[in-house]
């Protein structure tokens, strides 16, 4: 199993790096060609072809005042979200109880977590609130390369906890060994540095394309399908290929996840105490839905064919994946983990007690 995970990181990291060395000058040398637009306009003529210079995002709505409940709900989910995560990373930070690998990984998918959901969601707010749809080109790439590096990192981190569990549930004796601190650190180095190239490779690949067929992007923020379909029919086949690649390494994590878990519970049933069998599942099947969760959102969004307009099921998957799942982990980890919130009233029903005696 180990070994299996060893080579899936290798080998992907290693194509990951020779493709990016090239798509890296593709974009660089692309972006060079791209001016800031004179008097807002959004496309800039040459001799030859249209430069797209801005992007115009899809909008919830022309009304004024749905506008401003969009601005107020994603406001809503946006602030949960920060004060979640940025509690759970506090607690696993500041007690020394949770520096066990479990919430090492899960202090990780909490930064990931802040990262992903703070790429989109501000942008969308920000332009419900000024009535305004443009995002500049080097705002588009940046958005488009940060969203893809932290979907790719969780992906990885959420692999590994399976890894995490697997070993811990299915092979105790050797948890301490395998699951050590060197190795749980170079496990989180490589997950990081997958989302990078992985990211890397996608950009080069999508802002390296001519998008002849206008700029108007039927999402709220920059995804892989509907920039696609703005592109020339004749130069998006590399970013498809690259779109297949990490579908076909989207599977292989999924094979691996689902192997993990028929041990897992092969082995949770053979337990004849009722208390570990119940502490066992409740580990797993919180990191079993949220995987799951991910990957049929991101299937349905990144597999379903495109079509000219965007559906309402379309903004509802978009939002699920890139707004509500940052959200898992306060509501499916740490509401019901009671490691977690002892660890929170620690730190501030102690502080809080410490400045009433003062």
């Amino acid at each position: 199993m180990k070994a299996y995970i060893h080579f899936l990181v290798v080998s992907t990291e290693f194509f990951l790096f020779e493709v990016m060395s090239f798509n890296c000058f593709k974009i660089i040398a692309h972006m060079c060609d791209v001016v800031k637009p004179s008097h807002n306009l959004l496309r800039k003529k040459t001799s030859n072809q249209t430069i797209v210079t801005e992007f115009v995002l899809l909008g919830f709505s022309e009304v004024r005042d749905l506008q401003i409940l969009h601005f107020v709900v994603f406001l809503v989910l946006y602030l949960a979200a920060l004060i979640g995560n940025i509690l759970i990373f506090m607690a696993v930070a500041l007690d020394r109880h949770l520096h066990t690998p479990m919430y090492f990984f899960l202090m990780n998918l909490s930064i990931i977590d802040l990262g992903s959901i703070s790429v989109t969601v501000p942008k969308s707010m920000a332009n419900s609130l000024m009535n305004s749809r443009l995002i500049s080109y080097s705002g588009c790439v940046t958005q488009f390369f940060v969203f893809i590096h932290f979907a790719t990192a969780d992906v990885a981190f959420l692999t590994i906890r399976a890894y995490d569990r697997y070993v811990a549930i299915c092979q105790p004796l050797h948890y301490k060994r395998e699951m050590n601190r060197g190795a749980c650190v170079q496990m989180a180095a490589n997950a990081w540095l997958s989302g990078i190239l992985n990211a890397a490779v996608h950009t080069g690949n999508m802002f390296a394309l001519s998008f002849c067929r206008g700029n108007t992007v039927d999402q709220f923020f920059s995804e892989i399908p509907q920039l696609l379909k703005l592109a020339c029919s004749h130069s998006y086949l590399s970013e498809t290929g690259a779109t297949i690649f990490s579908v076909c390494l989207l599977f292989s994590c999924f094979v691996f996840i689902i192997v993990s878990y028929v041990h897992i519970f092969t082995t949770v049933l053979r337990i004849h105490s009722e208390q570990g069998r119940h502490k066992a599942f409740s580990t797993c099947l919180p990191h079993l839905t949220v995987f799951s969760l991910f990957i049929y959102t991101g299937t349905f969004a990144y597999l379903k064919p495109t079509s000219n307009s965007t559906s309402t099921l379309d903004l509802v998957v978009a939002v699920l994946y890139s707004v509500v799942r940052p959200l898992r982990n306060p509501i499916i980890y740490s509401m019901r983990n009671k490691v977690i919130k002892a660890a929170l009233w620690k730190i501030f029903g102690g502080t809080l007690f410490t400045s009433m005696l003062d």
